[in-house]
């Protein structure tokens, strides 16, 4: 299958507004027991969330993860950070480039692949202002042209 292709659990649709994403890496995460039924449950917010490097190992911050409800003193808890599985090669790649001025680890979407959860991991540069007033200009622009080829019949 794909990187990227799956299930589609939650997805980061602020991340695509706010940072030119250049590339994405597929990544494991290592969950605990109550995680990854909440996970299948879909009950996952990755609004604010953010990976960094840390001693040569990816991890995963403020991804919100809801308690499972039948889950009793084994619960997680929400937004703990988690490690995200990657090969080293991908790990030095993602040293090196996220060192560079302005470039910042994203997750975009969270799915299930084969009965495992998997993170789509972006490397994105992030937007100024006036990036993202072009984007919303941009598809203002379209819609109104989708509009008017819809109203006019062809």
């Amino acid at each position: 299958m794909p990187k990227g292709k799956g299930n589609a659990i939650a997805q980061n649709k602020k991340a695509s507004h706010d940072f030119f994403i250049e590339d994405t890496f597929e990544a494991g995460i290592v969950l605990k027991g109550t995680e990854i039924k909440s996970i299948r449950a879909g009950r996952v917010n990755m609004k604010d969330s953010f990976a960094r490097v840390n001693k040569g190992e990816v991890f995963l911050h403020n991804m919100h993860i809801s308690p499972y409800e039948q889950g009793n003193q084994f619960n997680h808890e929400p937004t703990r950070m988690r490690k995200l599985l990657l090969h080293r090669k991908e790990i030095n790649r993602l040293i090196g480039e996220t060192q560079q001025q302005g470039y910042s680890l994203v997750p975009l979407k969270m799915y299930i692949k084969n009965g495992v959860a998997k993170v789509l991991l972006g490397l994105g540069k992030g937007k100024k202002k006036y990036d993202k007033r072009e984007d919303l200009k941009r598809k203002q622009a379209k819609r109104d042209i989708d509009r008017a080829i819809k109203n006019s019949g062809y």
